[in-house]
Parts: structure tokens; sequence; C-alpha cells
């Protein structure tokens, strides 16, 4: 059963994106819809920061310099961690974007970001119905 403190938390959202201006944007957006976000610019610092919280959902950038995406998204998988991901790349390379589906990411977007389908990537991969508004 679900408390009422449980349903008051406020929604916490990772960003993982090497590109300081894609993340401070993003920010902005998840702000607007009352959405706490945590952005990291390196999958690496991302998965390092996982010991100490574990965020909602994830929008994880494609490539990255190190570890890229996919990379991201395997690893996660592989220690057990079910986040909901949306992953976002500038490339939109089918082949790429089929392997992050089947590696278990919700929705995948192209840059520039529609605001509106980033919402409902999140909200789709949360599996809520109340709309998240911009």
């Amino acid at each position: 059963m679900t408390s009422k403190r449980d349903a008051e938390r406020q929604l916490c959202v990772a960003i993982v994106d090497d590109d300081s201006s894609v993340r401070k944007a993003l920010t902005r957006v998840l702000r607007a819809a009352n959405i706490h976000v945590v952005a990291f610019e390196s999958g690496r610092a991302f998965l390092d920061s996982m010991r100490l919280m574990q965020p909602d959902c994830v929008v994880l950038d494609l490539h990255m310099p190190g570890m890229n995406g996919l990379e991201v998204l395997r690893e996660l998988m592989h220690l057990g961690m079910t986040l909901p991901v949306v992953m976002i790349t500038a490339h939109d390379e089918q082949h790429t974007l089929a392997q992050c589906i089947s590696a278990g990411a919700v929705r995948c977007l192209s840059k520039p970001l529609d605001h509106q389908a980033l919402l409902e990537a999140i909200q789709c991969g949360l599996g809520s119905t109340p709309p998240l508004r911009k």
C-alpha cells in the first residue's frame, strides 16, 4: 500500500549527458514539471552515484566519451537495477537504437528533444497514468 508520504515524494530523474548545455536545458524542463533532477557528465559518474541514491528514471545520452549510453544501460541491467531508461541521441542510427530497446530502454528520442515527448517517455517508463505537466 502506498502511504501519503510516498505519494507526495517528488519524482527524481537522473540526466546523463556529456554536453553541459543539454544537461542544463533538460534540467530546466524537468524542474518546470516539478521533477527533482540530478545531472551527470559521464556514465561512470552516474554509475558511481548509484551507491548513494537511485533515481526513479534515467535520461541517458547514447554517445558519450568513455562509457557510452548503451554500455551504461547494459551495466545497469547487469547490476540488476531495473530503472526506466529513456535513451537520447543526436545520431538516429536504427541498428543502435534497436540495441538500446533490446537492452531495456523504454524509449529512444532524437535530439533536439521535443520536451513534451520527453515528459511522456518518462511517464511511460514509470507506468504512471496522470500526465506530467510541462
